[in-house]
């Protein structure tokens, strides 16, 4: 089974995404920055109106994913009080200077999250050495996903990067979301191609493409039974 994750920024994105077959929601707020942390009326009024899982972003700032203390200190707050809704994961992502995943701030974060499981997002990409910054995430047994493009603006432009990663997962908790760039008519030969078994849709799920549009449930119901041919297609 291939799951699929789609951006919910709206109780109406999140229906329409459950209603066309997602399983799972990133809900975020500030789509076209990237995600940044949604409020927490949005969390539970989501929460209340879908059977999915939530994973919401904590996401100060669009500025870069090296944070301050300070910073640290208001993703810490957030984690803790979305950890009290019916969020199903947290969703960060944070690098030092050098460009190595942070793991002390991951680690306060991972204490906040009061035993959720993390995704860690697409700051990912932006890490100076990508095996080395998976086996990092690979040693943190929150971690149960690594959204990534691969290291590239589109994921469909790296899919034999993806497919490394897959491979360096197999056998652990944590599973390669692969997403940026995905879209309906590219997804079924992209999970053929890369072995992965997750999958995340923001705009390619929206009309006509565009970020700040809301999730169109017909592309969401297509993609879901795309996947379902895949897995459902005899090997060869």
């Amino acid at each position: 089974m291939t799951l699929l994750e789609v951006i919910a920024t709206t109780v109406a994105d999140a229906r329409a995404a459950q209603r066309g077959g997602a399983n799972r929601l990133e809900l975020v707020t500030a789509m076209g920055e990237g995600g940044l942390t949604p409020s927490i009326g949005l969390i539970e009024a989501v929460a209340e109106a879908v059977e999915i899982p939530v994973n919401v972003i904590v996401r100060p700032h669009s500025r870069s994913f090296v944070y301050d203390a300070d910073d640290l200190a208001v993703i810490v707050r957030d984690v803790r009080a979305i950890a009290k809704t019916r969020a199903n994961a947290i969703v960060v992502g944070m690098l030092n200077a050098h460009g190595d995943v942070d793991t002390d701030g991951l680690a306060r974060v991972i204490e906040a999250a009061d035993g959720l499981p993390l995704t860690f997002h697409r700051a990912f990409d932006e890490a100076r050495d990508l095996f080395a910054a998976f086996d990092t995430l690979l040693t943190f047994d929150a971690v149960t996903n690594v959204l990534t493009s691969g290291g590239k603006p589109s994921v469909l432009d790296a899919q034999a990067t993806i497919a490394k990663l897959v491979a360096r997962a197999a056998g652990t908790r944590c599973t390669v979301l692969a997403g940026a760039g995905l879209t309906v008519d590219a997804v079924k030969p992209f999970v053929a191609s890369t072995g992965v078994r997750a999958v995340h849709f923001g705009s390619g799920v929206r009309a006509d493409g565009k970020g700040l549009a809301p999730v169109d449930e017909a592309c969401v119901r297509r993609v879901h039974q795309l996947l379902n041919q895949e897995v459902a297609s005899p090997e060869g």
